[in-house]
C-alpha cells in the first residue's frame, strides 16, 4: 500500500507562507475591470505553473524508479575497499530509476529500445551511481559519436519523426553497432516489465583493495522474476492500450508487497591481464565471455518502496558514473570517460547546479561537505562557515587517499583509436550471439529487422546495412537479404 502523504491541515497559505483570503478570484480594477499587478497570489500561482515542468532528459527520458535495499552476500574484501561491500549482511539503501532511451517524457514504455538501468547506492562514504543498461553492450564505443547516434534516433529536423533512413545510415557506416543491433532486435529487445529484465553496469570498471591491487569488474543483475519479453506484435497493441504499462506494473507489485529483486554478480579481471585480453575489455561494444571470467554472485537488490512524488523523486533524480566511492574508479573505456563528464553536465543544465542537495539525490548515510555555495536551489545549508580550503577555522579537509588507483600511460597525445587486441572486429560477437540462438529465435530476429530495414529509402543504405549482417555471419546476412526483398517486392 501506499504510504500517506503528508498534507498540513490549515489555511491555505502563498509559498511564503501567508495566509490566503480569496482562491477563487483574482484582483480587478473594478467589477470586470482588467486585473492588478499586485494580485501576487495569482502571480504566483501562474509563475510557478509555468515551471512545473523541468527540462526532459535528451535521453531517458521517460522513466519509473523505485527504493530498496542492496545486501551483500559474498565476501569481496580482497576486491574493493568500498565499505558498503564490506561484510557479508551489510545492508545499503538504494534508489533505482528504469526508463527508455530515444522517447520523449510521454512515450510509450511497451517499445523496442535499450532500457536504462540506474542504482544509485546511499553508501556511508557517499552516494555510489551506477548507470547501466539492460544490455550488457552499446551502439558505439567512443563518446565523441554519442550526439550523432543519438539524432538519429530522435527525431528528424524536417519531418518531425523517427526516420529509418536515418537510423540505418548511420548504423550500416558504424559497424561497431552490429553487436548491440542484433541484442536489440532479438527477443529480449522489448522487456515485458521492468521487473523482468536484466540489468548491467556495461562498462569495466576499477575496483581497488586496501592492498592498492587493481581488478577491472563487469556488473550483472539477474532479474528474480524470470526474463519475460514481448514480441513485436504483442509489443505494439500493450504501447496502444496502455503507454504506462511498465511504470503501473512495477508501482502495483511493490504494493501488492510482491517486491521484485535481482541477483547481482560481477566478472572480475586481474589488472595484469587487460594489456593481452584477447578483445579490449574497455571496449563498450564488447562482453567479456563468460567461460573467461565467471560472473560471481555478490548480493541481492530489493526494491521495496514506491516513491511518493514522481516528479520529486524520478523526474528529478540525477545519476552521475563519476559519482564514485573509495574502492571503486573508472577504466579507460572511451564511452565512460565521455559519460563521466557528460551525466554531470546534464543535470546542472536540466535540474541546477544544486539538484544533489534534492531529497533523492543527497546522501541518505552521510553528510555531503564541500565548499559549494549560491546557485539555484541553494538552501544556505552552510550558514556563515568558510568556503575556502585549506582553512584554520574548522573546515571539511582532503583525505590525501585516491579513491581508485593511478592506471599507467604512454604515448603521445591526439585523437586516436582505442588499442586493438588479438579478436578485436566489429562482427565476432554479434555472429557468436547470432549463433547461439535458436531456429524460431533467428526467425523472429530477422522480422524484426527486416520490418525496419524495409522502411529506408535508399538502396545503398540497405545494402551497406545487410552486409554488416552478413559478415557477422553469413547465413544471418543472407536470410535477412531475403526478407527485406520480400517486403520492399
Amino acid at each position: 500500500m501506499a504510504q500517506e502523504a503528508h498534507v498540513t491541515q490549515g489555511p491555505l497559505t502563498t509559498e511564503a507562507g501567508a495566509p490566503v483570503a480569496d482562491n477563487q478570484n483574482s484582483e480587478t480594477a473594478g467589477v470586470g475591470g482588467p486585473v492588478l499587478v499586485q494580485d501576487q497570489l495569482l502571480l504566483e500561482k501562474l509563475a510557478h505553473f509555468n515551471r512545473e515542468r523541468i527540462p526532459e532528459r535528451v535521453v531517458h527520458a521517460r522513466g519509473a524508479g523505485a527504493y530498496g535495499t542492496f545486501t551483500v552476500t559474498a565476501d569481496v574484501t580482497k576486491y574493493t575497499r568500498a565499505k558498503f561491500l564490506s561484510e557479508v549482511g551489510k545492508e545499503t539503501e538504494v534508489f533505482l530509476r528504469f526508463s527508455t532511451v530515444a522517447g520523449n517524457l510521454g512515450a510509450a514504455d511497451a517499445v523496442r529500445d535499450p532500457r536504462g538501468f540506474a542504482v544509485k547506492f546511499y553508501t556511508e562514504e557517499g552516494n555510489y551511481d551506477l548507470v547501466g543498461n539492460n544490455t550488457p553492450v552499446f551502439f558505439i564505443k567512443d563518446a565523441i559519436k554519442f550526439p550523432d547516434f543519438i539524432h538519429t534516433q530522435k527525431r528528424d529536423p524536417y519531418t518531425g519523426s523517427q526516420e529509418a533512413d536515418n537510423v540505418w545510415d548511420f548504423w550500416s557506416l558504424s559497424p561497431e553497432s552490429t553487436h548491440q543491433v542484433t541484442w536489440l532486435f532479438g527477443d529480449r529487445g522489448i522487456p515485458a516489465s521492468y521487473r523482468h529484465m536484466d540489468g548491467f553496469g556495461s562498462h569495466t570498471f576499477q575496483w581497488n583493495n586496501e592492498a592498492g591491487e587493481v581488478f577491472w569488474v563487469k556488473y550483472h543483475f539477474k532479474t528474480d522474476q524470470g526474463i519475460k519479453c514481448l514480441t513485436q506484435d504483442e509489443a505494439n497493441k500493450l504501447a496502444g492500450e496502455d503507454p504506462d504499462s511498465h511504470q503501473r506494473d512495477l508501482r502495483q507489485a511493490i504494493e501488492r508487497g510482491e517486491y521484485p529483486s535481482w541477483t547481482v554478480g560481477v566478472q572480475i579481471m586481474p589488472a595484469a591481464e587487460a594489456a593481452t585480453y584477447r578483445f579490449n575489455p574497455f571496449d563498450l561494444t564488447k562482453v567479456w565471455p563468460h567461460a573467461d571470467y565467471p560472473v560471481i554472485e555478490i548480493g541481492k537488490l530489493e526494491l521495496n518502496r514506491n516513491p511518493q512524488n514522481i516528479f520529486a523523486e524520478v523526474e528529478q533524480s540525477i545519476f552521475s558514473p563519476a559519482h564514485f566511492v573509495p574502492g571503486i574508479g573508472p577504466s579507460p573505456d572511451k564511452m565512460l570517460q565521455g559519460r563521466l563528464f557528460a551525466y554531470g553536465d546534464a543535470h546542472r543544465y536540466r535540474v541546477g547546479i544544486n539538484a544533489d542537495h534534492l531529497p533523492v539525490n543527497r546522501p541518505h548515510a552521510t553528510e555531503a561537505r564541500s565548499h559549494g555555495r549560491d546557485g539555484f536551489l541553494y538552501d544556505g545549508r552552510h550558514g556563515g562557515a568558510k568556503n575556502y580550503e585549506p582553512n584554520s577555522f574548522g573546515g571539511p579537509f582532503q583525505t590525501n587517499r585516491p579513491l581508485w588507483q593511478p592506471v599507467p600511460v604512454t604515448g603521445v597525445t591526439g585523437d586516436q583509436e582505442a588499442p586493438v587486441h588479438a579478436e578485436d572486429n566489429d562482427f565476432v560477437q554479434a555472429g557468436n550471439l547470432y549463433r547461439l540462438m535458436t531456429d524460431e529465435e533467428k526467425e523472429r530476429l530477422i522480422n524484426n529487422l527486416a520490418g525496419f530495414i524495409s522502411k529506408v529509402s535508399r538502396e545503398d543504405i540497405i545494402e551497406r546495412a545487410i552486409n554488416n549482417f552478413r559478415q557477422a555471419d553469413a547465413d544471418y546476412g543472407k536470410r535477412l537479404e531475403a526478407a527485406v526483398q520480400a517486403l520492399r517486392g
